[in-house]
């Protein structure tokens, strides 16, 4: 077992990079880390990696190493899933990313009831609003929301979440309430989720003519979707935020929706997986399980703003 432990370190500090980041992905002290893969270079009698104060790189015979690493590792984690298979009860860690507000508001919440109900899995979460690669990053599921896009990946649609564009009370009085999409052009203050490679370079809302494209422009930006939230709350813009994430700043009035008969158009949400990993049983049983509660969670915010609206107009 220390053997296979060792492996296992050695692989995420290749694909991470360094000793620290591939410790801290197996919830090891860069100390036990660093030590795991020393003791795999004593066995083996070769240096696996090239260290130096700021860089640290696979030598040409740790790059052959870690390919035959990676196929022993990925091999057992098939076993593994074969033999749970058998005996019905799944065990195990599975890797999950999610976005933010996804993670935050929908996602976390549901872990401790899927783990009450399976005991012998672990969960490994990473929140983050950037793009990640599955496969780089050693994810076993990753939760989506956007412009699903076709890849190798086995991709599992939940919902259609609806985007709305919303701005404090305090903005419109200052700034007024736009009338139509192009006001948005002039005078307004757009508050854009940006990072490297961001898709929100511009907003699409849905008119009767058909989707129109707006290139949004403005004085803040940040690659965290709920900084854009608490920026619209501090009445300095105008966010365009999945409705789940404002649902309740909108029932408070601490929020108010423009442009509702343009509305942005809605995102998909969903979850990708490499098509083997979904024959482990823990990987099935999760996925399944979160598309089920969590687009329950959507419609219960979906019939909350439905029902307040109506109230609203008595």
């Amino acid at each position: 077992m220390p053997y296979l432990e060792s492996l296992k370190v050695f692989v995420r500090v290749v694909e991470l990079g360094s000793i620290t980041s591939g410790g801290r992905d197996l919830r090891l002290t860069p100390a036990v880390a660093s030590n795991r893969v020393k003791e795999l270079e004593q066995r083996l009698g070769v240096r696996l990696l090239n260290r130096t104060t700021r860089n640290l790189s696979p030598t040409e015979v740790g790059k052959v190493f870690y390919k035959h690493a990676l196929k022993v590792i990925d091999e057992l984690d098939q076993a593994e899933a074969v033999v749970a298979g058998f005996s019905k009860i799944p065990r195990g860690t599975i890797r999950v990313a999610s976005p933010l507000g996804v993670g935050r508001r929908i996602i976390a919440p549901l872990i401790p009831s899927f783990t009450e109900a399976y005991p012998d899995v672990n969960i490994r979460m990473r929140l983050s609003d950037r793009n990640v690669d599955l496969f780089e990053d050693g994810l076993d599921v990753a939760f989506v929301l956007g412009q699903l896009k076709d890849s190798n990946l086995k991709l599992r649609k939940i919902a259609n979440c609806t985007r709305v564009l919303v701005a404090a009370p305090e903005y419109i009085e200052r700034f007024g309430m736009p009338e139509v999409p192009g006001d948005l052009l002039h005078n307004h203050n757009c508050l854009l989720l940006r990072f490297p490679r961001s898709p929100e370079y511009f907003w699409t809302l849905q008119t009767d003519a058909g989707p129109l494209k707006i290139e949004t422009s403005g004085r803040f930006d940040a690659d965290d979707g709920d900084v854009l939230t608490q920026w619209a709350l501090e009445g300095v813009g105008i966010a365009n935020r999945p409705h789940f994430d404002v649902a309740r700043h909108l029932a408070m009035g601490d929020l108010v929706e423009i442009l509702p008969t343009t509305p942005p158009l809605p995102a998909s949400f969903g979850c990708i997986f490499p098509h083997r990993k979904f024959q482990d049983p823990k990987i099935r049983l999760f996925v399944d399980y979160m598309a089920t509660e969590s687009r329950k969670h959507l419609q219960v915010t979906a019939y909350g703003s439905i029902e307040k609206r109506i109230t609203t107009r008595r």
